[in-house]
């Protein structure tokens, strides 16, 4: 039994000893289930709450965060009802539909693996059928497509970005899952794609949304998403066995644990720094210091959490780090949407 499973069992035991305590991890397993997160209630039959747990609710919220740092940026954006039901339906097309049929694709191109990894998942269980699952796909691609499209009309758009940013997610999802591409087997690939689409891709349909989508904020935002692939590899330390196993080629299985943990850093900070020193280089001086402020407390927890001990503290650093990480980009965001205006 290895240390986890052992927190786990002596966790449920006193659960279940416990009348009131088992009610609490009663609750937190089905809040769990229905977030898509590790340590999940299992036996869900109600059909919707399976599909929901495929969309994995909780990997919408960077998505979103990402449309209000391009909303900001635009320098268009007013607080006004329209702006605020447009920059709504902006985080539905980003979250819900897009990250729900990306997440709902790459479990079912991962169901062979999950049957062996983690055999309590939706459809290795057949706690949903395939046909199911392939419906549900087609309907969250389709609705995205057009609520992109009936945004593209909102907007005014001459050329529909948003439509085209939505059909290009999409096939970015598509060729990350699904061979013969599967792009999340190569760890520089695979953590790119992820970082540009939390990062890049929903920052560029907030931005389109309410101002001129333009090539310094696509290469703005494909240098940040360089961060992003950082944050990307973090997660994989923790299946760096299985990984290799498997003959997947993450950056802890290429480089080993350690230097994969210093690869990892050196891009988060590297790139966030010099996003900062463009901010001074368009003269956004205020902006440029609090994100270098923003930063120092991720070296810190680096250096406390993350590269003494990556498989065990990953988690933990994340916890730390990450806030200030995408306050930093909301901060980028208003410099940019500042220096526009």
């Amino acid at each position: 039994m290895t240390e986890e499973n052992l927190v786990t069992a002596t966790a449920t035991d006193k659960a279940v000893s416990d009348p009131a305590q088992q009610e609490t991890f009663d609750i937190s397993a089905k809040v769990r289930q229905l977030l898509g997160m590790k340590g999940a209630a299992t036996g869900e039959t109600s059909i919707w709450k399976i599909r929901l747990q495929l969309m994995k609710p909780i990997t919408w919220i960077p998505l979103i965060w990402g449309v209000v740092c391009g909303a900001a940026s635009s320098g268009g954006f007013t607080w006004t009802v329209e702006d605020v039901l447009k920059a709504a339906a902006c985080m539905l097309l980003s979250g819900p539909l897009m990250t729900g049929y990306t997440q709902t694709l790459n479990d079912f191109y991962d169901r062979e693996i999950d049957a062996i990894n983690e055999p309590y998942r939706p459809i290795p269980s057949g706690a949903i059928s395939i046909p199911q699952v392939i419906t549900q796909i087609i309907v969250l691609l389709v609705a995205a497509i057009a609520l992109a499209y009936v945004l593209d009309l909102s907007a005014g758009h001459d050329f529909p970005v948003l439509t085209c940013l939505t059909i290009g997610g999409a096939f970015v999802a598509y060729i990350y899952s699904a061979p013969p591409l599967k792009l999340k087997q190569n760890g520089w690939l695979g953590n790119y794609a992820l970082g540009a689409s939390y990062i890049a891709l929903p920052w560029w349909a907030g931005h389109a949304l309410f101002g001129e989508l333009n090539w310094k904020i696509v290469v703005l935002t494909l240098i940040y998403s360089m961060a992003g692939l950082g944050i990307a590899v973090v997660n994989d330390f923790k299946s760096v066995e299985g990984d290799r196993a498997l003959g997947l080629k993450s950056l802890p299985v290429m480089f080993g644990v350690e230097k994969a943990a210093w690869i990892c850093v050196i891009m988060i900070d590297v790139f966030q720094a010099g996003i900062a020193g463009y901010l001074f280089y368009i003269h956004e001086n205020i902006y440029a210091w609090i994100l270098i402020g923003l930063i120092i407390p991720q070296i810190i927890f680096q250096k406390i959490y993350f590269l003494p001990d990556p498989l065990h503290n990953d988690v933990k650093y994340q916890a730390s780090a990450q806030p200030f990480l995408v306050l930093g980009m909301l901060v980028v965001g208003l410099a940019l949407g500042h220096a526009a205006a």
